[in-house]
């Protein structure tokens, strides 16, 4: 049980979304220690990395969410220093934050994407908006935690959510509204896990829905019938290995109104709080939080 050392579990950071990286990484300290590993907070806000080893850590789980944690940055900081971590490589962590490019790759592979266009400062917004049609979704493409996603319902509105966007990471997209339905399925060791049905009491599952209300329903097992189960889990699996995703990620979908899945994005690092999908997954499954986090520790890996 004690074969992974002392574990460094790297939660907070620098990222918008460093408070529920807190509340996740405190999660899990208490989960492994109740395993008998001999776990320990670390913030890299507060503390350099090179102290890992000054401080005889020898593997690290990664819960830092967001910029540096999540994009392959950090991964290459600890690949440097010759420690194992959960969740994926560089490029894959860095792929996978990268909404756009995430998209491309998928689109390539025949996978189903919901229709998008990259906005820029020259781009034609009126053009876009008959294109896509209202409402409309636009995000940054490298934000998580859905930070800086807006729904665009009037016309004429969407240069001025772009001039209010582009501040953020990465590339500003808008996308076509998919409207029957959002659903995430986790993937863990290349297999899809029990689909969650989200349904959100305000207009979208935004970062109020997923981290300050209770009042979000969380349907698992999903209302999906078994066949779109299975496509599902397959969907995930596919899209998570397409960018070279592996340990514990989260697909998320959407369903549109005749049934058909798309794939929206993944998070190659999801969270892992009292409000988050993976765990109530696994839950469905017989396996307890403890477990799960035990079971990802297990995935450490360096290069």
């Amino acid at each position: 049980m004690n074969d992974f050392g002392k574990v460094a579990v790297l939660m907070g950071g620098f990222s918008s979304e460093r408070e529920v990286s807190l509340a996740s990484g405190a999660a899990i300290v208490e989960a492994l220690r109740s395993k008998g590993v001999d776990a320990h907070a670390f913030d890299p806000k507060e503390m350099p990395l090179s102290e890992l080893k000054t401080q005889g850590f020898q593997t690290a789980f990664n819960i830092l969410h967001g910029t540096y944690g999540e994009d392959g940055a950090v991964q290459g900081a600890l690949e440097l220093l010759g420690i194992p971590y959960t969740g994926s490589k560089v490029a894959a962590s860095a792929i996978g934050m990268d909404k756009y490019r995430c998209k491309l790759i998928w689109q390539a592979l025949g996978l189903p994407v919901p229709e998008f266009a990259v906005l820029r400062d020259d781009s034609d917004f009126e053009a876009v908006e008959k294109k896509l049609g209202l409402p409309m979704f636009v995000k940054p493409a490298a934000e998580g935690s859905s930070v800086g996603v807006v729904k665009v319902k009037e016309p004429g509105r969407l240069k001025a959510v772009y001039e209010e966007l582009k501040h953020l990471q990465g590339e500003v997209i808008a996308e076509r509204f998919v409207g029957g339905g959002e659903y995430s399925c986790p993937v863990l060791h290349g297999k899809g896990m029990p689909s969650i049905r989200i349904i959100p009491a305000t207009e979208f599952y935004d970062y109020e829905a997923k981290y300050n209300r209770n009042d979000t329903v969380y349907q698992c097992p999903s209302d999906l019938n078994e066949a779109d189960e299975a496509l599902m889990r397959d969907l995930a699996a596919r899209g998570a290995e397409a960018i070279g995703a592996e340990g514990c990620s989260r697909m998320d979908f959407l369903k549109d109104e005749n049934g058909k899945l798309y794939l929206l994005e993944i998070n190659t690092l999801p969270g892992m709080t009292s409000h988050s999908l993976v765990p109530k997954s696994a839950a469905v499954t017989g396996m307890g939080f403890a477990d799960l986090c035990l079971e990802i520790l297990k995935t450490a890996h360096v290069g």
